[in-house]
């Protein structure tokens, strides 16, 4: 009876570490703060969750005004699809809303995960290879992928984009693209997508495919600079790519293509990066391992004339505290701006919310590793 005792214990005690490990519950965070007008119902925010650990999860800011407070609700997923595994997988890569419903990409868990944007109620997943990043136009989603497995090998395969149907979620075609693509962006017909070659360091890709969206092929390549990150497009049909160089002797920089070809350079350092209007806000976090340590910047960049532009919306305490920059999100109606703080990368982050002038409001705790958000 003694051993039969232990043994109940031992199970007990096991179930409950089982779940403290891995169930995150949502949790309600009430700011304080009381409701403005933002122009948007709420912002969704994914965290990734160091890879490995499957910690991706979901969490969103309430701005609707329901309460007479903002509420920040963490790990949402979870409590709205108790039907299904509690977390959405293993690193949250990228976010976005196409009509009505809010796609997530879930890297190392080979899958797009698709739910309602109103609720995030799941409606299905799209199974992709160490897929990477989304675009939408006319009723199909595009996914980048790395096309193989989590592997630094010189024998990598090349990348893939996926075509996919918005509504039935079906793959319907893919096209061969460079090593370890990342960012797209689509302009006039075109999508235009930043291979970074990170798996076959130090031989890196320098090339940003060009694919026709009618035919669905690769029509050019676009040689700009070694492994490249973020590629977005302004309002003048001009395309903004990032290169993280190779964390040695090769620099980051930010290029901008015009009519296909590379019109300016720009010494940054960019890791994050969004265009409204004429400004591109960006914040920059680098390793360089000849220095022994990261770098922080933030800034803008003025598109319509290639160059940076002195500002002071950067220089709040609490910014210049952030411990590790890891995403900024820009509310495109007001140019109030968010911040995200990834920490030391294995613990909870923080969202931080700064007006249009830089002054700091507020703070919650988010997930792990805070990355990217969407406005609904």
């Amino acid at each position: 009876m003694r051993v039969l005792k232990i043994l109940l214990c031992l199970l007990l005690l096991s179930s409950s570490c089982r779940e403290d490990e891995y169930v995150t519950y949502m949790t309600n965070e009430d700011t304080g703060v009381p409701i403005g007008e933002s122009g948007f119902v709420g912002l969704y925010i994914l965290n990734e969750g160091n890879m490995g650990a499957n910690r991706c999860t979901l969490d969103y800011l309430d701005l609707s005004g329901k309460d007479s407070t903002i509420h920040y609700y963490r790990n949402i997923y979870a409590e709205r699809n108790p039907g299904t595994v509690k977390e959405l997988g293993d690193v949250g890569n990228d976010i976005g809303i196409y009509g009505t419903r809010l796609w997530m990409v879930v890297n190392c868990s080979n899958k797009v995960e698709v739910c309602e944007a109103a609720s995030a109620k799941r409606i299905g997943q799209v199974n992709i290879d160490n897929c990477r990043y989304l675009a939408f136009d006319s009723g199909f989603a595009y996914v980048s992928s790395y096309a193989g497995p989590v592997q630094v090998s010189e024998n990598c395969p090349l990348g893939r984009v996926y075509k996919v149907d918005t509504l039935s979620l079906q793959k319907v075609d893919s096209v061969v693209v460079g090593y370890q693509p990342e960012e797209m962006a689509i302009e006039d017909g075109k999508l235009y997508v930043a291979n970074s070659g990170g798996y076959r360091v130090p031989t890196y890709d320098n090339r940003v495919s060009v694919i026709d969206l009618e035919t669905f092929q690769v029509i050019s390549e676009i040689e700009v600079d070694i492994n490249m990150h973020r590629l977005q497009a302004d309002r003048y049909g001009q395309l903004w790519v990032s290169t993280r160089g190779n964390y040695y002797d090769v620099n980051p920089a930010l290029y901008c293509i015009s009519n296909d070809k590379v019109s300016a350079r720009l010494d940054l350092t960019i890791s994050a990066m969004t265009i409204v209007g004429d400004s591109l806000y960006y914040i920059g976090t680098s390793f360089n391992y000849l220095a022994g340590g990261y770098s922080k910047s933030f800034g803008i960049v003025d598109v319509k004339r290639c160059t940076t532009i002195a500002t002071s919306i950067f220089e709040a305490p609490e910014i210049k505290a952030i411990t590790l920059p890891y995403g900024i999100i820009m509310n495109p109606l007001d140019k109030s701006f968010y911040l995200l703080d990834a920490k030391n990368y294995v613990s909870s982050g923080e969202l931080l919310h700064f007006d249009a002038e830089g002054n700091y409001l507020w703070r919650v705790t988010t997930g792990d590793i805070p990355s990217r958000g969407v406005f609904l």
